[in-house]
This record gives C-alpha cells, sequence and structure tokens, in this order.
C-alpha cells in the first residue's frame, strides 16, 4: 500500500517537470525563429539599401554623384566588371556594414533638412564629403578597393612604368590606393586638395 502511494506521488510531481521541459524547448524553438526572422530582415535591408536604385532614390546623389560615376571605368568598362556605390561605400565586413548603416542616418538627416539639395550646395559640401570618405580609406587602408583589387596579384608587366612605380609605394609611408586613385569615380573637390589633407586635418 505505502508503495502505491509513493509510486502515485512520484508520478504527480515528474509530471509538472515534463511540462516545464516542453515549455523550455518550445521557448527555445520561438527564440531561435523571432532571431533568424531578424536575421533574415536585416539581411534584406541592409541588400536592398546597397543597390545603385535606393543610393540614388534621393535626388543629390542621382544628379551629383551619380552622374559624374556612370562615365567612369567603374561603370562601364571593356570587361564589363561593374563597381556600385556599395562595392566603395559600404565596408563589407558584418560589423562594419552595420556601423556605416548606423551612421547613414546622418545622410538621411541632412537629405530631410536640404544641406545639398542643389548643384550649388552639393558643390559646396563637395570638399568636406570628400575628406570624410578619404579619412575612412586612409584609416582602413582602402579596405574597400581591396575587396576587388589585390595588388599580390596584379601584374607588373601588365602595367605602364609609372603605375608600376607607384605600387611599389604601397603599405610604404602610410600610401594606400585612394592616395593615388582619389578622382577614379567622383570629380575631385577644387583647389588641389587630395587625401592626405583629410589626415591632416584631424
Amino acid at each position: 500500500m505505502n508503495n502505491d502511494l509513493e509510486k502515485r506521488a512520484q508520478d504527480l510531481s515528474s509530471k509538472p517537470d515534463r511540462w516545464v521541459l516542453k515549455l523550455e524547448i518550445i521557448g527555445i524553438l520561438i527564440i531561435i525563429l523571432i532571431g533568424g526572422l531578424i536575421f533574415a530582415g536585416g539581411k534584406t535591408a541592409v541588400d536592398k539599401t546597397n543597390t545603385i536604385q535606393f543610393c540614388i532614390s534621393c535626388h543629390e546623389m542621382k544628379d551629383n554623384n551619380y552622374e559624374e560615376y556612370k562615365t567612369t571605368i567603374h561603370a562601364k568598362n571593356r570587361t564589363g566588371v561593374k563597381a556600385i556605390c556599395s562595392d566603395c561605400h559600404v565596408p563589407h565586413g558584418f560589423i562594419d556594414t552595420a556601423k556605416r548603416k548606423i551612421m547613414a542616418v546622418n545622410d538621411i538627416y541632412h537629405h530631410l533638412i536640404g544641406t545639398e539639395n542643389t548643384k550649388e550646395k552639393f558643390e559646396t559640401h563637395r570638399l568636406e564629403l570628400a575628406k570624410k570618405v578619404w579619412k575612412h580609406m586612409k584609416e582602413t587602408d582602402s579596405a574597400e578597393c581591396r575587396n576587388c583589387h589585390d595588388v599580390k596579384t596584379m601584374d607588373p608587366e601588365q602595367q605602364g612604368p609609372t603605375a608600376r612605380k607607384q605600387h611599389q609605394k604601397i603599405g610604404k609611408d602610410g600610401k594606400t590606393c585612394i592616395d593615388c586613385h582619389y578622382g577614379i569615380a567622383h570629380h575631385e573637390p577644387k583647389g588641389g586638395f587630395e587625401p592626405a589633407d583629410a589626415i591632416n586635418d584631424k
């Protein structure tokens, strides 16, 4: 009789434990599902905001930067390989991409208040905008350039004498891609400024 009572007591005490375990498993699955949905939504948003269509949805970009870019070698060339805005202006690593997307709130703010909403205003701010990009490129050793261009795989024999000489300086005295190629996709600011000036402005 005592054994039967003990067995019943054990059965009753183990049932809530099973329910708790089931609830914990369901909770973990729900958390994984929500995390997956957030990640998928974030990835979709990043991909969407990395397109040319998104970049030129603001007329400041369409009328100024894009107009300059579309006649450059990054937009049209003999091989058909194309580099778009995000290839050069958005870091490719997850953490750095997230930081850049958060910093883009500043771009939205300036769009809303009309900081560069005419060609004249854009030209007034061109040097300031260029220096921000140059400074980033100098600090990251032109990381965005290096996602496509690898100095180690360049064949000096197929380069002109000036390019060959300049490429040998990369990595020496803080020299990086942007020091020479700063006018490759957009017009240079007036006044003879160059990337070294962005660092000297600290």
